[in-house]
């Protein structure tokens, strides 16, 4: 009974001071400078989830919703963070909402708005965001589902700024930020990630510190400014002012606040699917500042948390997400493999993930390949620009083969695509006899990795090229032709040469060419080809590899199964005198 009458005195003491702080003057324009409000809202909340009483949460919550809007309203003006009490404002609104009829929506988006774009720097500020949308995740994916999603820009300020520190909490929250209107657009800022970094470093040496100025009226004033300019410009003669030159420090060539790149990685709200272009003057300055300066500790943890960012995000993408969106997503990762954040360890990780996502939707979805031919042939016409595009059209001579090209039904996609790599083996098989052959003693590393790659290369495309002609048996008379001037190429690296000759002996073996080349997915049913799904339990699984194991130089393959296995009356024997 005591406690009873102890919680009533909490109750009305705590509703007179939220009574007390709307009539005092200062307190009224600036809510959150009053020490003692904050105690005040959670402890009424506290006193109503234990309740559980649709009269208390009555009487709370004009005060609260009252205290919300003063909050919000005082956010320009305020000294003070407003953060922490708006969150458990909300938190009241989201477990008393229904008692009250009152719709959590426009206040949830008001508080990203106008709170979290001034606050999100604030550490503080940060941890209870993420700790709020954590504890709330399922209702506001069920409820609002497109809340997360709509300001995950804004939520990775949040992460960049405050590093790993919030990292795991951070990626339970991505899971929620991925909806059908987020998950393509999210990709592109996810492995910006370290160029956000240098973006907000860059806002803080030139207008102090992040707290409690929101960046977004960047993009509000830089169109206004640069108008004035141009009338000042037209009436009085004058010249724009070169922002450039302003000042004398080695960061005065990072990022214009005025360049569209700068603007779109520094947004709160996802609008879209935009094209960052990586030429464009002040990309390429910050990027070069980036290169030139030493990395801080905020870009360090940046570029370590991006690759483990991207594995979930990629990881989520072949769980749960349509095939529409992945197939999609595709392009957009082959066309961002070769712009990357400068940092050659970061690269390495991010590009090795790119790849393996790749190669693992096409491992789910074969026929993506023949979906997306067009971007496909595109990349492998750019395979000798650089050693990076070079590596990527590796892996996409490896799918195309293994899959052959989309699959049994694609037939013409698959003579496009052998097409494809026939052009390419005919228009770099040349180049490829200039000294490969020769020592190497004596050039530069850089030739020899050159040349190394397009060895690579090349042994990748013929072994795509036996590989579609095995499930294509259409296209086995220009395999034929095409692995034939390969082998006939004395000047021709004799990695690849070997490669051709032994793709050659294969390929007149249609049964055993069609066990070790051909898709490795689904049942093979042809006569004499080998399961390897059950190579564990036969031993037939190893005759082709016994075979060329045995033989000198280009294998010919004019055997049969009893040459090796004396004739019996058992099931081999059966079906030999079956089939002839």
């Amino acid at each position: 009974m005591a406690k009873l009458v102890d919680k009533e005195g909490d109750w009305d003491f705590h509703l007179r001071s939220l009574s007390a702080n709307a009539r005092d003057s200062t307190a009224a324009s600036d809510p959150a400078s009053d020490p003692y409000i904050l105690q005040s809202v959670k402890k009424i909340y506290d006193i109503c989830k234990e309740a559980m009483s649709e009269d208390l949460v009555a009487r709370a919550y004009p005060h609260i919703n009252k205290l919300f809007h003063r909050s919000v309203a005082a956010l320009p003006q305020s000294q003070t963070s407003n953060g922490l009490l708006l969150l458990t404002i909300l938190q009241f609104f989201l477990d008393f909402g229904e008692m009250v009829l009152h719709d959590a929506d426009p206040s949830l988006r008001t508080f990203f708005r106008s709170c979290l774009s001034r606050e999100f720097a604030d550490p503080r500020v940060a941890e209870a965001t993420l700790d709020f949308l954590n504890l709330n995740k399922i209702k506001l994916t069920n409820v609002y589902p497109t809340l997360l999603p709509q300001f995950f820009p804004l939520l990775l300020k949040l992460i960049a700024w405050n590093g790993e520190k919030l990292e795991e909490k951070f990626q339970s929250v991505l899971l929620a930020m991925m909806s059908n209107g987020s998950f393509l657009p999210l990709f592109p800022s996810l492995t910006d990630l370290p160029i956000l970094v240098v973006a907000l470093e860059k806002v803080e040496r030139s207008s102090g510190t992040l707290l409690g100025s929101s960046i977004a009226s960047i993009r509000k004033s830089a169109a206004p400014e640069m108008l004035l300019a141009l009338m000042d410009e037209a009436y009085t003669g004058s010249t724009i002012e070169d922002r450039s030159g302003d000042s004398g420090s080695e960061d005065s060539n990072s990022i214009d606040v005025a360049d569209p790149v700068f603007l779109d990685l520094l947004k709160d709200e996802n609008d879209g699917l935009v094209e960052r272009h990586w030429t464009s003057p002040g990309m390429t300055a910050a990027l070069q500042a980036a290169i030139n300066s030493s990395q801080s500790d905020r870009l360090k943890q940046a570029l370590n948390m991006t690759p483990r960012f991207l594995s979930l995000y990629f990881a989520v993408a072949l769980r749960d997400i349509n095939d529409s969106l992945v197939c999609a997503l595709i392009p957009i990762v082959m066309s961002r493999n070769s712009t990357i954040f400068p940092d050659k360890t970061f690269a390495f990780e991010v590009r090795k993930r790119l790849s393996d996502f790749i190669l693992a939707a096409f491992q789910g979805s074969p026929h993506f390949i023949a979906l997306l031919k067009k971007p496909i042939v595109d990349r492998l016409g750019e395979a000798y620009d650089s050693p990076i595009k070079t590596e990527l059209a590796l892996h996409l001579c490896w799918a195309i083969g293994e899959h052959g090209g989309g699959g049994a039904s694609h037939k013409d996609v698959a003579r496009e695509l052998f097409e494809s790599l026939e052009l390419l083996l005919y228009e770099n098989l040349s180049s490829s006899r200039l000294g490969l052959s020769h020592e190497t003693g004596f050039e530069s590393n850089g030739t020899n990795s050159r040349r190394s790659s397009q060895v690579r290369l090349l042994s990748f495309v013929i072994t795509a090229v036996a590989k579609l002609a095995t499930c294509h048996t259409e296209l086995l008379p220009r395999a034929q032709v095409a692995l034939a001037k390969v082998a006939r190429s004395r000047g021709t690296d004799r990695r690849v040469w070997q490669r051709a000759c032994d793709y050659l002996g294969l390929l007149n073996e249609p049964a055993i060419s069609l066990s070790i080349l051909g898709p490795s997915i689904g049942n093979v049913k042809n006569p004499g080809t080998v399961n390897w799904s059950e190579g564990g339990s036969k031993m037939v699984s190893h005759v082709p590899f016994y075979i060329l194991a045995g033989q000198e130089g280009p294998p010919f393959h004019d055997f049969s199964f009893s040459d090796i296995f004396p004739c019996h009356d058992g099931p081999l024997s059966k079906a030999r005198t079956k089939k002839s």
